[in-house]
């Protein structure tokens, strides 16, 4: 749960992130300027120095500007499409949010419930002894089968607040509770963030629609330890580029898992999420960032999932979240007045996934599965 940044922001003002434009280095016009308009003519002073011994290289020539004449026009249609498709979606609004719901006495709670204050980063890094990974184990397999029942449950004229209510029962019912109520005064028990919608959506009276895409983000408390976990579903008929966004986001988590080992750098996990998503011109989020989870809730080492020359190595039995955020378009974001709601600043879709992993001597495992 990107939650983390939140509170290393509101406590730290050196760690506010630049925000920039990912894969904007010339549009599309003006890169095919170089090769659409007038047909291409040849002279002998064309290319000093060198000179085209037969009709053939002549020929061969034409034919790598042709093909590429062709592939930026293919592409820039496809640009055009998607940009038509998104930008036809009404933006998000705030619905009607219900008092947060009830926790029985005898569930044992994180050391925060009952407080609004928003915690402080722990500098602690979490790593645990066989006894600490087997219940981290416990809570992040029940974190993943929470999501995945909550998944079921998007389809059009749902609303998230009846997603609330169920995460939040199937939270209880195994014992546990549900970690985002009453983080920092965060109202509801599971994150539901919608098209627009970064991180942090907050469960009201909305009805998803057809063509949405949400992230349920689910983080539960038990036995002492934090699971958590999140993923981007489709809702009904999803456009083709919102669905690829999606399929991306999941493919960056994937890369990102798979450089962390005992020994390595934290910064590789950005390098590597930043290489897949930039091949298609998404923003990867700089704001948000994953973290060390485990008996506390946040704490370090702070994941960046953008190209960064942070210092640091992962050690085996760590356990932290990596939870890479894309968007179609800008990665500035605006929070809303609830102070928790962050939409992209141009209105783009943006899409996450996110996994609690234990580092280990070859690899990395991921707790967040059953």
């Amino acid at each position: 749960m990107a939650l983390a940044s939140a509170a290393r922001l509101a406590h730290s003002p050196s760690l506010q992130l630049s925000a920039r434009f990912h894969g904007e280095a010339l549009s599309s016009s003006s890169k095919s300027t170089l090769f659409m308009g007038a047909p291409l003519t040849f002279s002998g002073s064309a290319f000093p120095g060198k000179q085209f011994h037969s009709r053939k290289q002549l020929v061969v020539f034409s034919k790598k500007f042709s093909g590429l004449q062709e592939a930026m026009r293919i592409k820039r249609e496809r640009e055009l499409k998607s940009v038509k498709k998104v930008t036809r979606r009404p933006p998000l609004r705030r619905g009607k949010v219900s008092p947060r719901l009830l926790v029985p006495d005898h569930i044992p709670k994180p050391p925060y419930a009952g407080s609004n204050l928003l915690p402080e980063i722990s500098s602690e890094y979490q790593s645990h002894d066989s006894e600490g990974i087997v219940r981290m184990r416990a809570a992040c397999e029940l974190a993943a089968r929470v999501l995945d029942n909550a998944g079921k449950l998007v389809r059009p004229s749902v609303t998230t607040n009846e997603i609330d209510k169920a995460v939040h029962q199937m939270i209880i019912d195994a014992g546990a509770y549900p970690s985002p109520l009453g983080y920092g005064g965060f109202p509801k028990s599971v994150c539901t963030s919608v098209n627009e919608c970064m991180c942090h959506g907050i469960p009201d009276s909305r009805q998803l629609q057809d063509g949405d895409i949400i992230n349920i983000d689910v983080t539960v408390y038990l036995n002492g330890y934090h699971g958590d976990t999140s993923k981007t579903f489709l809702c009904g008929d999803v456009s083709d580029a919102m669905k690829h966004l999606v399929k991306v986001t999941e493919e960056c988590l994937e890369r990102g898992i798979a450089v962390c080992k005992d020994g390595a750098s934290f910064k590789k996990i950005g390098k590597r999420i930043s290489e897949h998503a930039e091949k298609y011109g998404y923003g990867v989020v700089e704001r948000f960032v994953g973290h060390g989870v485990g008996s506390i809730f946040h704490s370090e080492p702070l994941i960046y999932h953008h190209r960064n020359d942070q210092p640091g190595h992962m050690v085996e039995g760590q356990t932290f979240t990596i939870e890479p955020i894309l968007t179609l378009g800008s990665i500035d974001c605006i929070t809303w007045p609830d102070n928790w709601t962050t939409v992209t600043a141009d209105g783009s879709p943006a899409a996450q996934f996110e996994h609690s992993i234990l580092i280990t001597k070859t690899g990395a495992e991921i707790l967040t599965t059953y």
